[in-house]
Parts: structure tokens; C-alpha cells; sequence
């Protein structure tokens, strides 16, 4: 549940600076507070369901788009996630690598 709480914390934040809105628009927006906002943002909480109604409404978002993890990934999650990749694995930094030179 932890990662759940984690990577659904993340997506919330992703889309809440999409919107260009702060942690304290938005809560004021769904009527949460602040501090749980926060929480949430940082997997410390799991928001029940009439909060995550909440805050789907506020970010003009369907809430299953809130758990849509691996398919909005930020640009800097992506980066981060193929270089810890490559260095685990040569013939794959070398694969990417040709990829990048075939593209640029």
C-alpha cells in the first residue's frame, strides 16, 4: 500500500502543477486542508473517497485518471528511470545510445 499511496501522491502533485496551482489553491479548491494535501502529495496518507472525489473535481480530472501512473510519467522520472536502467545494464546503454544517434 505504501508504494500505492506514493505513486498516487506523485500523480496528484504532476497534475496539480500542470494546472499551475499551489499545494494551498488546491486544497482551498476540493475543501481539504493544507497540511493534508501535503500528506497526500508525499505518500504519508491515503486519501478516503470523498477526498480523492475532492480533489479529482478540483483538478478537473476523472478520478481513475489519478492512479494512470506509468502513462504520465514527468519528463524528469523518465530521464531518471533510463539512466538508472542503463547503468544496470551495458548492452542496453549501448542499444539507447544507437537509438539516440538513428533520431537526433
Amino acid at each position: 500500500m505504501d508504494n500505492l499511496k506514493s505513486l498516487l501522491g506523485k500523480r496528484i502533485k504532476e497534475i496539480r502543477k500542470k494546472r499551475g496551482l499551489t499545494q494551498e489553491k488546491l486544497a482551498e479548491c476540493a475543501g481539504i486542508e493544507t497540511p493534508s494535501l501535503s500528506n497526500i502529495e508525499n505518500g504519508k496518507n491515503y486519501p478516503n473517497h470523498e477526498t480523492l472525489e475532492k480533489l479529482s473535481n478540483a483538478l478537473d480530472v476523472r478520478p481513475y485518471e489519478l492512479y494512470l501512473f506509468d502513462y504520465y510519467k514527468n519528463q524528469e522520472d523518465l530521464i531518471i528511470e533510463m539512466c538508472e536502467a542503463m547503468q544496470k545494464n551495458e548492452k542496453l546503454t549501448r542499444k539507447m545510445y544507437q537509438f539516440f544517434e538513428c533520431i537526433k
